[in-house]
Formats: structure tokens, sequence, C-alpha cells
């Protein structure tokens, strides 16, 4: 499997994400890098904290040490949505109608396509926040559970309890499930579609480390997550997500941590980057690999296929990165 375009940047490699063709590379300096007849470099915030994709409209959304957050095109324009001084922006997210969520301590804000912005406040700090992919509602991870506000109405927001701190939150592509990255190594999910004294708990445990990447499969059949020495992926075709199922356990590797996870966008493949900076592919159907990056410097941080699933871009802690061509 050729990489092309390998790039060598300074420092931490925040995220990679494919903005259309082009692959970018965000670094923790506040750089984002890009593959555009050649690199490019744009200068976003200064230190930054988070980077992820709006799908929506192929851009960037950053948030940073200087308290900003912003938009970045594919060629590297910035737009400026928020300015918080003296604040750290550690929780961007993306969502439908142009809406975009930030938080910081104890509130989430959602600035709406036409620049108004609304403020949902909470008990603890916010560690992290998700659209749901039907319908402006927002669900936001804090010490003890996950609260669930609708952002175009009154309505009373939804708590989800459970002991414990929350550090990462996602929708299921179905919008039935919720589920969080915790802690104590472990995940925690939701049942949403009862009525609320019918919430269902999913507890996922036994990981030897933290979860720190989570990746839906095309038709949101199958979780992968990072934090033991194989993707662990936990089936939630049926309709009550993962209880009483074993998870699969995909690309295992004796004692070498799985640090990231993503799946093809059309298929039920998964990309799977360790702590040694190797990258597999596997099969879910039958469990076949296909090595796609030998070990490198540095632990994989982040993995970005392209919207067509030829190329998959990665990144990691050192610095290095790539682009590697899997159909060659």
């Amino acid at each position: 499997m050729p990489t092309v375009a390998p790039l060598d940047i300074e420092g931490h490699v925040v995220s990679t994400h494919f903005l259309g063709d082009i692959p970018v590379f965000a670094a923790a300096s506040g750089a984002i890098h890009r593959l555009d007849g050649g690199e490019k470099v744009t200068e976003a915030n200064a230190g930054l904290l988070t980077c992820v994709k709006d799908t929506a409209n192929q851009t960037l959304l950053t948030g940073g040490e200087d308290g900003r957050v912003l938009r970045i095109a594919h060629d590297g324009t910035i737009t400026e949505l928020a300015h918080v001084p003296r604040k750290w922006i550690t929780v961007v997210a993306p969502g439908p109608q142009g809406a975009v969520a930030y938080a910081y301590a104890k509130s989430t804000f959602v600035r709406l396509a036409d620049g108004t912005t609304r403020e949902f406040a909470e008990e603890r700090t916010v560690e992290a926040v998700d659209f749901a992919p039907k319908g402006l509602r927002i669900a936001v991870a804090r010490y003890n559970g996950v609260t669930l506000h609708w952002v175009g109405t009154s309505g009373a927001p939804v708590d989800l309890d459970w002991k414990g701190a929350h550090t990462g939150v996602t929708f299921s592509p179905d919008g039935r499930f919720v589920v969080t990255t915790m802690q104590e190594s472990a995940l925690h999910g939701w049942k949403l579609d009862g009525k609320a004294s019918e919430t269902r708990h999913m507890r996922m445990t036994g990981y030897p480390a933290k979860v720190k990447s989570l990746s839906w499969s095309p038709k949101g059949k199958w979780l992968a997550s990072s934090g033991a020495p194989a993707a662990i992926v936990w089936p939630f075709s049926g309709k009550d997500g993962p209880m009483g199922k074993a998870p699969l356990e995909l690309g295992t590797r004796s004692n070498i941590l799985v640090t990231q996870v993503a799946f093809h966008p059309a298929e039920e493949v998964l990309a799977i980057g360790f702590i040694d900076g190797m990258i597999l592919a596997v099969r879910i159907a039958d469990g076949k690999e296909a090595l796609l990056r030998r070990p490198g410097r540095g632990a994989i941080t982040s993995l970005a296929w392209s919207s067509t699933g030829k190329l998959l871009a990665f990144g990691s802690e050192a610095g290095d990165c790539g682009v590697v061509d899997i159909t060659g």
C-alpha cells in the first residue's frame, strides 16, 4: 500500500480530515496543513484544542486556547463564529441547518445559521457535545451522565444519568441510542426509543485503557472503539443494541493498544490505528486483514477516509502524516 505525499508536521496532530478530495491535517500548534497541489498551511487558533469536520458543507470547525471558534474552508479561508476571551474551547460540534455547538465551563452554546446563539447550562462541566441525526437536538456529556436538549423549543431537558465522568458522546446514525466514553475505561449507552421512564442502560466494559476513538459503521449496525489490543466492535443491529451480546475483536495484536478506529464510508471495513503507528484495515464479514502502514514514530491520533473510500489519511502524535491509496 503506497503512502501518497507523506508529511512531517512539527508536533502532535490533533485530527485529520478530507474536505472534498483535499486531505487536511490539524496540528496542536494551530497550523492547518492541506495537500492541495502541494502543501499549504493556514494558521488558525493560537493553540488548537479541537478540530472536527462539518460534512454538510465540507469545512472544518476548530476551537482553541485563544477562545475562538473558527470555520475553515477547503481553500483555507477562515470565518470566526465566536470569540470568548480567556476561555479554552475544547468542544465544538457541527449540526444540521448550519448550526454549530461549542462549550466551555458549564455551558453549551448553539449558534444558528442566522447568527443567533442559545445557551444551555449544566450543573457540571461540559465534556462533549453531539447533535442528533434528525432534528435540532443535542446530547451534552457531563459528570454523572448526559443531558438532551431541544435547541429550537423551550421543552424540558432530558437527563440520562449514570454515575462517573463521561468524556465523550455520540448518537447512533438512526438516533435510537446515545453512547458515551467514560473516564473509567468503559462505554455507557442509553436506548432512547421508548418512554423516558423506560430508558434502558447499556454497559460496555472490560477495556484495559480509556476509549478515545469511536466510529459507527455506515448504516449504524456496528460501533467500533479503541482502548484495547484489538478494535472492540459492538453490535447495534438488534432492537436492544449490544445488550447481552459479545463484541467482535478485530485486528488483535498482543499488548499493542488500538488508539484510533474509522469505518469506511460505504462498506463494513474498519481502519485501525495502533499506539506504535501501525494501521490495519479489517473486513467485518470475515475478519480479513490488510496492512496499510507499518509501525512509525508515534501513536496514530487520527484517521479519515475520503468520500469515495479509496484514500485513508492518518496523523500521529509525532507529526508523521500521510495518505494511503488503498486501491494501489
